[in-house]
């Protein structure tokens, strides 16, 4: 990791849970003092310099302020980089994921807008204990295969839930 850690840029230990406001003040703070307009008459190189700090400002709140992304930085920083893809060796939850994938079907099939909400719930409540879980598996670092999985399944449910918004959108259309 060439640039600073996200935590430190944040003044935030590294940790899982995060206060999302406190995130979210901290960087509306930050952004102000590098917008790239507030060195509009600034020499080419400060420019540069306030754009690539303005990126790696955004870059560093985005991945903090999503659940999964943060998991994953964790791990990252802690150990190995972890592929992007891997197949799941959970085969419990692969009949999961396929279950949500065919109610997800389903519910597209029949264009069914009162039962997208229910499933949204059931997924947030998913998505809610798998948090909790990562949480308690990150404070004891002798788990980190399981925070690795735990992890894997969060960057599912995410991926799932912005599938959920984009067939509610449709479906308001």
């Amino acid at each position: 990791m060439g640039s600073p850690c996200h935590f430190a840029l944040f003044d935030l230990q590294p940790g899982f849970r995060l206060d999302l406001d406190l995130l979210a003040g901290r960087y509306r703070d930050l952004a102000r003092h590098v917008h790239p307009d507030r060195f509009a008459d600034a020499s080419e190189r400060e420019q540069r310099l306030a754009l690539e700090q303005s990126a790696n400002l955004n870059e560093a709140y985005r991945t903090l302020k999503n659940t999964p992304q943060r998991a994953r930085y964790l791990l990252a920083m802690s150990g190995p980089e972890l592929p992007l893809e891997v197949t799941v060796q959970d085969p419990g939850f692969l009949l999961q994921q396929m279950q949500w994938r065919e109610e997800l079907e389903d519910l597209q099939d029949s264009a069914d807008v009162d039962g997208v909400t229910p499933f949204k719930r059931r997924l947030k409540v998913a998505q809610d204990e798998l948090n909790e879980s990562f949480a308690v598996c990150w404070d004891d670092a002798s788990q980190r295969e399981q925070a690795e999985r735990l992890m894997r399944r969060m960057q599912f449910l995410d991926k799932l839930s912005h599938e959920v918004r984009q067939l509610e959108e449709r479906l308001d259309d």
